[in-house]
C-alpha cells in the first residue's frame, strides 16, 4: 500500500507540532514565504492546502463528490496534508470535530449539496461546542452561476445558494469562491475568522477552478497574524475591583469550571486562580476534561441533584460562586432544577462579566479577569474543608460471582483502572455521559463529549478523529448499541489509519437515556452482533481485534489482551449487559428532564 505523505491512505498523523497555532494567537508561520511559484503551483488549489498546514489541520476528512475531485487532487498534492477518506459526510464532519478538540482546528470537505446538507448536522455540533472546523465544499462550475440551468445534486432549482442558506446559521462565516479575482481574499478571511471567533466556517470553491494558476497564488501564502483581542483596562480594573470587594467578604466562597473556558483560552488563568485563593473547586460536566482534577481542591462534578458525591452540597450551600465559562441549559441544569441564586454569583463570559445579578462588565477577557483576580483575592479554605469534614470516601461495586452477568458499574470500575496520562476518553451521549463523569481523570488524561448538542452517534466521528490528531495518546471510547447503529461504518477508517483505540460498545438494547425521559417501543433497536460486524468491516486488512464479554472474568481478559498483546491494534470489545443496568444519576436526571419536557403550556 502506498503509504507516502499526501496519499489518501497515508493515516498516520503529523507531529502534532506542525503548524500549530501559537497561544500568542499568532498562525505559526512558514519559512521564505515570498518564494515565487511557478504557474503550476500558484493555484488557488495549492494555496488552500498550504493554509491548512499553518494553520495546523494537517489531516482533513473527506468523502469524494463529482464538484470536488479536483479540489482533492491538489489537497493530495500537499506535503505534510493527509487526506482521509470517510465512509459518510456525517462522520468526516464529526471527525473534524473530534480533531479540533485536540489540535485546536479540523477540516473536512464533501461534494455540493447532497455532501453538504448531509455533513450540516455535524458542522452544527461544532458550532455548538465552538470549534473552529474549516468545511470546504467542492461546489457548481463558475460558468454555471447566474443562468437557469439546473444541475444535479441540488433540489432542481437553478438557485445554487440553498446550500449556502443552511450553512448561515452554523457557521460564523460564509465564502462562495465563483471566481479566481477576490478567492485569495474569502478563503483567507474565512480561515481567520474560523480561529479568531473559534466557530466553523464554510468555503465552497467552483469545481473549475482548484487547478487554474492566478497571480495573487503567484508566491507562497504569507503567513497571517490574527490580531488579539484585549481587554477593555479601565473595564477590568472596575470588574476586578467589584469581584474582590464581593468575594473577600464571602464566608465560603467556590469555584465552578464550564465549557467555554476553551474557547477563552482561559483554563491555565482558572487554574492559577484556583491556586491562589484556596477556593473549594469544582467543574460543570461539559466542562470535564478542561479543569485539573489532581488539583487538592478539586471537589468533583457540579451537576445539580447528579453531582458527583458531596459536590453539590458544598456549591449550592456557598455564599458566593465564580462561574468561568458555564453554559445553563436544560441538561446542565437537569431540568433547571439548580438550587443557585444569581445574587451569590459572579458569572464569567470569554469577554463580559456580571457580578451579583448586578453590575455587568463588558469587552472584559475572562483570561485577563482570573489572573488579575488571582493577585487580589484573600485565600479562603471554608468551602473546602467543609468539604474534607463531610467527605466519605466511595465504595466499590460488589465484586460479580463467576458466570453472573456483568454489571455496568463494574464495567466502568475497570475502566478508571486503564487510565492514564497516556489514553483519552470519548463518550457517547447516553448513559456513558454519566458513567464517565465519575470516572476520575489522572493528570494529562483527555476527556470529550458532546453536551451542548448531543448528537446520538457523533462519538464513532469524533473517536476516528480526535485519535488521529492525538498520536500520542490512546483513545478509551464508551458508546452505546443505539448511538453506535447511527455511524458504525467508520471502525472502517479507523482500522484503515492504523489506530489503536478501545472501543466499549455497551449493548444493552436501546436507547437507554431516552427509556428514561420516556418509555416507548421505539427506544427498542434490533440487535447486531455488534463483533461480527466489526470483523467484517476489518477483513483480514489492517490491524482490528474483537471480543464478546458477558461477565466479568471475560472482561478483565479482554482488558488485558488490549493493553498488552494487542495494544497496537483497534480493539473492540462488545459488553453485554441488562437493558435495565443503568446508573442511578441517569435515573434522577431523566426524571427531571421529563418533567421539564412535559411541562404545559403557559395560560395565554
Amino acid at each position: 500500500m502506498d503509504t507516502k505523505i499526501g496519499a489518501l491512505d497515508a493515516c498516520h498523523p503529523m507531529s502534532s507540532d506542525v503548524g500549530s497555532i501559537p497561544t500568542n494567537g499568532v498562525v505559526s508561520t512558514i519559512q521564505n514565504p515570498a518564494i515565487p511559484m511557478t504557474s503550476a503551483e500558484s493555484t488557488l488549489g495549492r494555496h488552500l492546502a498550504r493554509r491548512l498546514v499553518q494553520i495546523g489541520a494537517t489531516d482533513v476528512f473527506s468523502v469524494p463528490g463529482d464538484f470536488n475531485l479536483t479540489l482533492l487532487d491538489h489537497l493530495i498534492a500537499e506535503p505534510g496534508l493527509n487526506l482521509i477518506g470517510c465512509c459518510n459526510e456525517l462522520n468526516a464532519g464529526y471527525a473534524a470535530d473530534g480533531y479540533a478538540r485536540s489540535r485546536g482546528v479540523g477540516a473536512c470537505v464533501v461534494t455540493f449539496t447532497v455532501g453538504g446538507l448531509s455533513v450540516l448536522n455535524a458542522i452544527a455540533g461544532a458550532y455548538s461546542e465552538n470549534l473552529p472546523v474549516i468545511c470546504m465544499v467542492g461546489g457548481p462550475n463558475s460558468n454555471d452561476y447566474g443562468t437557469n440551468r439546473i444541475l444535479h445534486h441540488t433540489i432542481g432549482l437553478p438557485d445554487f445558494s440553498q446550500e449556502m442558506r443552511c450553512f448561515q446559521t452554523v457557521t460564523c462565516y460564509q465564502a462562495v469562491v465563483n471566481t479566481l479575482e477576490d478567492a485569495h481574499e474569502q478563503i483567507d478571511t474565512a480561515i481567520s475568522t474560523a480561529l479568531k471567533e473559534s466557530k466553523p466556517v464554510y468555503i465552497s470553491v467552483g469545481c473549475n477552478l482548484p487547478a487554474i494558476p492566478h497571480p495573487t497564488f503567484s508566491r507562497e501564502p504569507v503567513p497571517f497574524s490574527l490580531s488579539l483581542k484585549m481587554s477593555n483596562q479601565m473595564g477590568l480594573e472596575a470588574a476586578v475591583e467589584a469581584a474582590v470587594e464581593f468575594l473577600n467578604k464571602a464566608v465560603k466562597p467556590v469555584m465552578v469550571g464550564g465549557p467555554k473556558l476553551r474557547v477563552a483560552k482561559a483554563g491555565e488563568a482558572f487554574f492559577e486562580l484556583a491556586d491562589a485563593c484556596g477556593y473549594a473547586l469544582a467543574v460543570m460536566p461539559s466542562a470535564k476534561g478542561l479543569v485539573p482534577e489532581h488539583h487538592p481542591h478539586f471537589i468533583g462534578t457540579y451537576w445539580g441533584a447528579v453531582s458527583t458525591p458531596f459536590c453539590a452540597e458544598i456549591v449550592e450551600s456557598a455564599d458566593a460562586y465564580l462561574f468561568a465559562g458555564p453554559i445553563f441549559n436544560d441538561y446542565s441544569s437537569v431540568g433547571y432544577s439548580l438550587l443557585l441564586k444569581k445574587e451569590k454569583a459572579i458569572i464569567v463570559q470569554p469577554d463580559r462579566v456580571v457580578i451579583a445579578n448586578g453590575p455587568a462588565f463588558g469587552c472584559v477577557l475572562m483570561k485577563d479577569f482570573l489572573k488579575a483576580l488571582a493577585k487580589r483575592l484573600k485565600r479562603n479554605t471554608t468551602a473546602y474543608d467543609n468539604y474534607h469534614r463531610i467527605y466519605v470516601p466511595e465504595g466499590h461495586p460488589l465484586k460479580c460471582d463467576p458466570k453472573e452477568p456483568l454489571r455496568v458499574n463494574v464495567l466502568f470500575e475497570h475502566i478508571q483502572k486503564m487510565l492514564s496520562s497516556d489514553t483519552a476518553v470519548i463518550a457517547e451521549t447516553g448513559d456513558s455521559w454519566f458513567n464517565c463523569q465519575k470516572l476520575k481523570l489522572p493528570e494529562g488524561c483527555g476527556y470529550e463529549f458532546q453536551m451542548q448538542y448531543g448528537s446520538i452517534g457523533w462519538s464513532v466521528g469524533a473517536t476516528l478523529g480526535y485519535a488521529q490528531a492525538a498520536s500520542d495518546k490512546r483513545v478509551i471510547a464508551c458508546i452505546g448499541d443505539g448511538s453506535f447503529q447511527v455511524t458504525a461504518q467508520d471502525v472502517s477508517t479507523m482500522i484503515r489509519c492504523g489506530q489503536n483505540t478501545i472501543i466499549f460498545l455497551i449493548n444493552n438494547g436501546g436507547y437507554t437515556i431516552e427509556v428514561e425521559i420516556h418509555d416507548g417501543p421505539y427506544n427498542v433497536i434490533k440487535n447486531w452482533n455488534y463483533t461480527g460486524l466489526v470483523d467484517a468491516i476489518h477483513n483480514g486488512e489492517g490491524k482490528c481485534w474483537t471480543a464478546k464479554v458477558r461477565y466479568e472474568e471475560e472482561l478483565i481478559k479482554a482488558i488485558e489482551t488490549a493493553t498488552n498483546e494487542k495494544k497496537d491494534c483497534l480493539c473492540f470489545i462488545e459488553v453485554i449487559v441488562h437493558k435495565d443496568d443503568t446508573s442511578k444519576e441517569l435515573l434522577e436526571w431523566g426524571s427531571r428532564v421529563s418533567a421539564a419536557n412535559s411541562r404545559p403550556p403557559n395560560p395565554q
